[in-house]
């Protein structure tokens, strides 16, 4: 059976039609440089995809080479297009688009409304009727943002607050225990004192009874705690009444 003839169509299928651009733009290829080689001929071929992709092949030859030869040989010229003139037309028209901008700029701040129809004044209150709705909504989002992220640190703070209260509690608990007397001890001691009295115990060259009386003063001084006593100031000038008094002792 002989191979079945394709019909000459376009491809509807974009994948497929990717595939056999590229297939056959290979065989194009390929043919171009046999054809060149085979009968010594300068061949250029400019292709260009359904997508606007550029691709070209010459054998002999540079393309730009060929084409200037097709140019010359058939008299045809490429129109030379007048830079500046298209520049000056671009300008205009910028410049049109930029007084357009001003004016639009000018009418929505309130200015400039003597030459304003009222069809354009109802318009204009409408877009800025919009834009106003559109800034409302935009603040109470912030708004709405705010009251939640403080809605948060309260309930941080409160937490924090409910641990420090409990620290605290936790902590006056101890301090009453360790101020209630131990059961079992001579006195009713608390319970301070009893560590202190366990510690001696457990140490037996600490015991004030077994040292001698000048040991047992710096002992009762370290297991003493320390009272504080108020400081008075004295005056680094005496008064003469004072200074009297003290000589009349002496006489």
């Amino acid at each position: 059976m002989g191979r079945g003839k394709i019909e000459i169509r376009r491809i509807d299928n974009k994948t497929t039609r990717q595939v056999t651009f590229a297939k056959r733009r290979s065989g194009l290829f390929k043919k171009t440089r046999e054809l060149s080689v085979l009968c010594d001929a300068q061949i250029g071929v400019i292709i260009f995809s359904s997508t606007g992709k550029l691709f070209e092949y010459s054998e002999g030859a540079r393309i730009d080479t060929l084409v200037r030869r097709y140019l010359s040989t058939t008299g045809t010229e490429i129109p030379q297009q007048n830079d500046d003139e298209e520049l000056q037309n671009q300008l205009r028209r910028m410049k049109g688009e930029t007084q357009s901008l001003q004016l639009s700029l000018q009418r929505y701040t309130g200015g400039d409304l003597s030459s304003v129809r009222i069809e354009e004044l109802a318009h204009l209150e409408h877009e800025l009727e919009c834009s106003v709705n559109k800034v409302r909504a935009r603040k109470f989002e912030l708004l709405q943002q705010q009251m939640e992220n403080l809605r948060r640190k309260e309930k941080m703070l409160e937490d924090e607050n409910d641990q420090i209260i409990h620290m605290i509690k936790a902590h006056q608990v101890a301090m009453v225990e360790q101020q209630q007397p131990v059961e079992g001890t001579s006195g009713g001691a608390t319970k301070q004192e009893a560590e202190t009295s366990n510690m001696l115990d457990m140490l037996p060259f600490l015991r004030p009874e077994d040292q001698p009386e000048g040991v047992r003063l710096q002992l009762a001084t370290l297991l003493t705690p320390p009272q504080f006593q108020p400081y008075r100031i004295q005056p680094t000038h005496p008064s003469l009444q004072d200074f009297t008094l003290h000589t009349g002792d002496f006489a």
